[in-house]
């Protein structure tokens, strides 16, 4: 016998509206107070995942939304380390604060070099970016060993991160990976832990580009 279920008739934005309220009423369900700065990021990785986990796993340096806030409306540029976290980002949004987004998981001399090297394409990618003269929002949702040589790099001078987003999920040098960027002098947002993902990675950069136009209220 099929049960008969009660569907809820929505617009797309009264999805996401309705969405966001029934996250901000299971929040204070568990007694959960967010920090308001960081509220909508984290609230937007609740979102997307339907992991309430990221209301305590998810890290912010001092500065990070403040970097993150000013790097955006000056047009820093942004690398991702995944195609798919690229193309979740809000287009519209970018393209209001001229920003040039990079991904080059799939040039022809990134895959020859890793051929040959054995180092990962997402770890290449990560000195290529670094070649770019910009300031450089560094976005990794998938891949720890792009984290790690984020950080080598930093270490060598050769970078000097406008933001690092690091929320690569998966077993092997992930919580590794994400402490190391917290060790280090930059601005991040980290997801601590083995969870995160590139659609993790694209939901923060949307949530930093929602807060500085303010056209959604949550």
């Amino acid at each position: 016998m099929i049960r008969k279920m009660e569907l809820e008739q929505l617009s797309p934005m009264e999805i996401e509206q309705r969405s966001f309220a029934i996250i901000e009423e299971e929040l204070a369900a568990q007694g959960i107070c967010l920090c308001p700065e960081q509220a909508p990021i984290i609230k937007r990785c609740i979102h997307t995942t339907a992991d309430f986990e990221y209301a305590f796993n998810l890290c912010f340096s001092p500065d990070a939304l403040e970097k993150a806030h000013a790097a955006i409306c000056k047009g820093a540029s942004l690398v991702t380390d995944t195609t798919m976290a690229l193309s979740g980002i809000n287009k519209r949004a970018l393209a209001q604060f001229g920003i040039q987004t990079y991904n080059f998981i799939a040039d022809p001399d990134i895959i020859e070099k890793s051929r040959e090297t054995g180092i990962t394409r997402s770890a290449l990618c990560m000195d290529k970016a670094a070649q770019l003269d910009t300031p450089m929002i560094y976005v990794i949702g998938n891949a720890p060993t792009a984290l790690i040589r984020i950080y080598e790099l930093y270490r060598e001078q050769k970078i000097k991160p406008a933001l690092v987003i690091g929320v690569p999920v998966g077993f092997v040098n992930v919580v590794q990976s994400k402490e190391l960027i917290m060790q280090a002098d930059v601005p991040y947002i980290v997801a601590r832990g083995r969870k995160g993902g590139s659609n993790v990675a694209a939901c923060i950069c949307n949530a930093l580009l929602y807060m500085i136009d303010n056209n959604r209220g949550y």
